[in-house]
């Protein structure tokens, strides 16, 4: 009893758990996780398994159902009728693309890739709504953007760069991701300079669903490219709309530019090739492989071959400017033609960065005088933008217009040129020659539609002569021009030494210009001051002059006015003294009378006074003889003077007025008062003394006269 009653609540505890457990089991209830989905397997059914292919049950076969299990709790899902196969949401991560591949649904035609777009399947999160609007088993157009999907695993398999959804993975669904990889299928196509890659690019699409290409097409034409269009498909987006349009498999005309698409790599490849740039300096000619058969514009004088209008199979007359463009090169090519002048060279191993001349070679000439020298030649062309598309017609590229024409053109007018001219007229008459084949290649560039711009002719090269003959004649003549260089190299070191010797004496005036104009400077100074001097002296010299002339001045009429005064007096008395002289002159004609001779009566009277004088024999002043009343002496008494002076022993002196008078003398005196003043004034005296005595002595003269 007490064993029962300690076992019983074990018992009662065990039985309850097994009852919950039968319970839960016979009920059917089943748990979901929020993050996961749960794939019915229904293991029998009454209504029998699925048909041969068939792999979702839609009417309740057995097999696995068509609906899921979302997060949650689940009820009559018995564990003895139905297996829960919990999976995974799908996960697409952002900027990220996921492949779909149906298990089941409608096969596939035979020209289809990939199964349809249904859009009743709600991104294949909807089983039912694929299968009933006949969705096609297979790898599926449609693909799947960032987000969850509740998809179910049993119908669909789902491959992401990360991971492959799938109940039953198969081999070829790694396989698949391997090569999506390689593609980078898994990211959106970006078109354009990125961070990561600078190149400016385009891509060329090639598609692999749709109808195969026309006979002769080689590339499929552009479908559903505008806005408007019903059928617009967003660069191949929206396969269904490119199909509907009526695309194409294959290369296709339109290629995409820059942005970012997201494309089914299943359904679509891309090439990435860089933009075409049409440099400056260039134009580009378009030869076109795609379009309708092309209407000739060139005219019926071209035959040349055919230029057509834009969007037709040809050489397109109208050209590419510079700049980038989106050019299909599957489609067409552009050729280059510069519109620049550009060089050629014909000298062998030279070449621009052009290219155009890398195959010319030095011509080999042959001249009149047999010399075989080798011409360097360079050409400078010139080829019109609007002749550049019959340009690329006659001759396809630029390159081959030149090694096919102008090169056997040019060669052959030279080798024609030296067969005229020996070897030192082609060297002498270069510049003649340059401009003649100017002239003459000019008209034979234009009738290819090409200009020739200039001619530049280089020297021969002389080291293809092996006997050295060409290699002589130029020494030759570098040696007779030596000379003459020589002779003009003397004539100017002539000129030279001349100047030289012109600038070392101007050098040497220049030098001494400095002490000349020091000199010359001094004279003047000198000079200046000299004058200076002078004009003091003379200033000086005109007021002592001027001074003295005063008082010449006032001695010449004190001596008038006392002259005059003597004169009145003198006429007064010589009136009184006439009426005298004239008894005494008839009393001394008697007396002279007597002597016979006056001198010896002149003589007698001086004796006689002489004798009675009481006047010393040496006299202590000196006097002047007696005037004759007219300011003169006469020779009479002038000699009587003299031989009176010489008996009784007086000094002789010729009186001043002997020379002409008085006044003379006087006019002497006021010079010598002039000249030095400080004489002038000790004469002063001596002259008043003169004037005076020669004065009193007039008068004695007189009286002794008429004595």
């Amino acid at each position: 009893m007490d064993f029962l009653t300690s076992t019983l609540p074990i018992i009662i505890g065990v039985s309850v758990v097994v009852g919950l457990i039968g319970l839960f089991f016979l009920s059917g209830i089943r748990h979901i996780p929020n993050n996961r989905v749960g794939i019915i397997e229904k293991l029998w059914s009454a209504k029998g398994s699925l048909g041969e292919g068939e792999i979702i049950a839609m009417k309740g076969e057995a097999g696995y159902q068509e609906e899921i299990l979302r997060g949650g709790v689940h009820f009559k899902l018995w564990r003895w009728q139905y297996s829960i196969h919990k999976m995974e949401l799908v996960k697409i991560r952002q900027n990220k693309l996921g492949y779909v591949f149906a298990r089941d649904g409608v096969p596939l035609n035979p020209s289809q890739a990939l199964g349809t777009t249904v859009q009743e399947a709600n991104n294949f999160q909807n089983a039912r709504g694929f299968l009933e609007a006949d969705g096609q088993r297979g790898r599926q157009r449609e693909i799947l953007r960032e987000g969850v999907y509740a998809i179910n695993l049993a119908l669909f398999d789902v491959i992401t760069e990360d991971k492959i959804y799938s109940l039953e993975p198969a081999k070829n669904l790694v396989t698949w991701q391997e090569h999506l990889k390689e593609l980078h299928g898994f990211d959106p196509v970006i078109i354009g300079i990125t961070e990561t890659d600078n190149i400016d690019d385009i891509g060329i699409v090639t598609t692999h669903e749709g109808p195969a290409l026309g006979q002769g097409q080689i590339i499929a034409p552009a479908v559903g490219e505008e806005e408007n269009d019903e059928h617009f498909h967003e660069n191949y987006q929206d396969i269904e709309k490119f199909l509907d349009a009526g695309g194409r498999r294959g290369l296709q005309y339109t290629p995409l530019i820059d942005g970012t698409y997201y494309l089914n790599r299943w359904f679509v490849t891309i090439e990435k090739i860089a933009k075409h740039v049409v440099p400056i300096g260039h134009v580009g000619v378009v030869v076109s492989y795609y379009g309708a058969e092309g209407h000739d514009v060139s005219g019926e004088d071209f035959r040349h071959g055919e230029r057509v209008a834009d969007n037709e199979r040809g050489v397109r007359a109208k050209t590419l400017g510079p700049g980038k463009y989106a050019f299909n090169t599957y489609a067409g090519e552009i050729i280059l033609v510069p519109t620049t002048n550009f060089v050629l060279h014909w000298v062998t191993g030279k070449t621009e960065d052009h290219n155009y001349d890398a195959n010319l070679r030095s011509i080999e000439l042959v001249t009149k005088d047999a010399y075989e020298p080798v011409l360097p030649l360079s050409v400078v062309v010139h080829i019109d933008y609007t002749d550049a598309p019959s340009v690329i017609q006659r001759f396809g590229d630029v390159k081959k217009l030149i090694t096919q024409t102008i090169d056997p053109l040019l060669s052959a007018y030279f080798r024609d040129i030296a067969h005229s001219n020996s070897m030192l007229e082609l060297i002498h008459k270069r510049a003649q020659l340059q401009k003649a084949a100017k002239e003459e290649l000019k008209n034979r560039f234009g009738e290819f539609d090409i200009q020739c711009v200039d001619v530049l002719i280089g020297k021969p090269d002389p080291t293809a002569d092996d006997d050295g003959a060409i290699e002589r004649l130029l020494e030759q003549l570098r040696q007779r021009q030596l000379s003459k260089e020589q002779i003009e190299t003397y004539e100017k070191q002539q000129e030279a030494a001349t100047a030289e010797i012109q600038l070392n004496a101007a050098k040497a005036k220049a030098h001494q210009q400095e002490e000349i104009t020091r000199s010359k400077l001094s004279i003047e100074i000198t000079k200046n001051k000299a004058e200076a001097e002078l004009a003091k002296a003379e200033m000086e010299s005109k007021q002592i002059i001027v001074t003295a002339r005063a008082k010449k001045e006032a001695l010449v009429l004190v001596a008038q006015a006392k002259s005059q005064s003597e004169i009145l007096q003198g006429e007064g008395e010589s009136s009184r003294v006439k009426a005298v002289g004239d008894a005494e002159a008839g009393v001394m004609e008697q007396k002279v009378e007597s002597f016979g001779d006056p001198q010896l009566y002149a003589l007698q009277v001086v004796s006689e006074n002489l004798a009675h004088s009481e006047q010393p024999l040496v006299p202590e002043h000196v006097f002047n003889a007696g005037s004759n009343g007219n300011g003169g002496s006469n020779m009479l008494e002038v000699l009587i003077g003299l031989v009176t002076a010489e008996k009784v022993g007086f000094p002789t002196i010729v009186p001043k007025s002997a020379a002409g008078g008085q006044p003379e003398a006087l006019e002497e005196a006021l010079e010598e008062v002039a000249s030095d003043p400080s004489q002038a004034e000790d004469e002063e005296d001596d002259e008043s003394d003169v004037v005076a005595v020669g004065s009193e002595d007039m008068e004695n003269s007189t009286t002794e006269n008429f004595s």
